[in-house]
């Protein structure tokens, strides 16, 4: 019996670059820095609370919608304490996600309708288009700016239109790690000041800034932060991607359009794993040392990689390291770059092409350097013997 024919909603998208690269670094037994996962386990403390509420607690049933009211309340009492603002209302502004990739698209499908307009950095994680465009929006593309990854406000004002209904901000930056300052913050406010345009601030990197700065919420600028979702994560934050777990902070309004569509998408998040969260978040030592933490394996992975050949650009926050390859192999697209650098010379990296939208390509290549230092000497071993190629 023939199947029924389907028209497929994305049908020019296909497996994510991060799924690809680590497939074939398991081809080809390269290490994996592809993909933006640490190596490493997360803090000791929180795996025993987590034991403790899966075999002890009886915590094994729904959580309640918005997220555990003891898990709201400790993320409010942490916001107010890192970024010296009013803390958020557990019970109206505050709602646990099943990690910030559903706070996205949850945000998304609340807020965006058919026809309406979103404005998008690029490059940008790969997630945002798909799912601007799975609600009927209308993705509009601004680049940043070349080398340092700046925004560009004036081609931003001039892209924005009465159908602009949402802008979206990732600080820092997956890929690049560029980080928004508060003139950057500022600057925005001005531009969206008389308009119905919301933002959508993914900053689940909150915690990762480097060289004594310090990050620059959304949440700081009152304006903003009046018509702003803001995203975060306990997987980036705790070295536990694969639990899952984030949160949005907005006003009430828009608290209450994305639980309407988070109650439909996920409901509530694993119990035992939001009373472990619990648990631990009040200890802001687990958090407070991640800027000396990532700095140290970011200047680490630079000497490392110095002898290869590779111009390595700044890194102001975030985990990974953009590089620039074209002194090596002129000529050669991205893509084809970090097959060769995975088949060859056994290290799995992204092209940055994949992170726009029309591929556009620079010579650029990223690596995540949040990995054991034993990981990163063994990968810059090899990168180290197989360039520059022809020597």
């Amino acid at each position: 019996m023939a199947l029924p024919s389907l028209r497929s909603k994305l049908p020019d998208v296909g497996t994510s670059i991060f799924s690809v690269m680590t497939q074939l670094a398991q081809e080809h037994g390269a290490i994996n820095l592809a993909q933006g996962f640490p190596d490493y386990d997360p803090p000791q403390a929180l795996l025993e609370a987590l034991a403790h509420h899966v075999c002890t607690s009886g915590h094994q049933q729904y959580a309640p919608m918005p997220g555990l009211p003891r898990l709201r309340e400790a993320i409010s009492q942490k916001t107010a304490h890192v970024y010296g603002v009013a803390a958020p209302d557990p019970a109206t502004e505050i709602t646990v996600t099943s990690g910030a990739t559903e706070a996205l698209y949850a945000v998304l499908a609340a807020v965006v309708h058919p026809g309406d307009e979103v404005l998008v950095l690029e490059p940008a994680y790969d997630l945002y288009s798909p799912a601007i465009r799975l609600q009927g929006g209308v993705p509009v593309y601004v680049p940043l700016t070349l080398p340092d990854f700046r925004p560009d406000w004036d081609q931003v004002r001039a892209s924005l239109t009465p159908r602009t209904r949402l802008v979206m901000l990732n600080t820092p930056n997956n890929p690049t790690g560029a980080v928004l300052t508060p003139h950057d913050l500022t600057t925005l406010a001005e531009l969206l000041r008389d308009t119905n345009t919301l933002v959508l601030s993914d900053e689940v990197y909150e915690h990762m800034v480097f060289d004594g700065h310090a990050h620059h919420s959304v949440l700081q600028h009152p304006e903003l932060r009046e018509r702003a979702f803001v995203l975060s994560s306990f997987g980036k934050t705790y070295h536990a991607t694969g639990w899952k777990v984030g949160y949005c902070i907005a006003p009430p309004p828009l608290t209450t359009e994305l639980r309407r569509v988070h109650q439909f998408v996920t409901f509530s998040v694993s119990t035992p794993t939001q009373h472990a969260l619990a648990d631990v978040l009040p200890d802001t030592a687990l958090f407070e040392m991640l800027p000396t933490f990532y700095q140290q394996k970011r200047d680490l992975f630079r000497e490392l990689l110095a002898p290869t050949g590779l111009r390595l650009l700044p890194v102001a926050g975030a985990y990974f390291q953009v590089a620039d390859f074209r002194g090596l192999a002129p000529g050669t697209d991205d893509v084809t770059f970090a097959r060769r650098l995975t088949q060859e010379a056994g290290v799995a990296v992204v092209p940055i092409s994949a992170f726009y939208h029309d591929g556009q390509d620079h010579g650029l290549v990223r690596f995540c350097f949040a990995k054991q230092d034993s990981t990163l000497q063994a990968a810059a071993q090899r990168l180290q013997q197989a360039l520059p190629y022809g020597s």
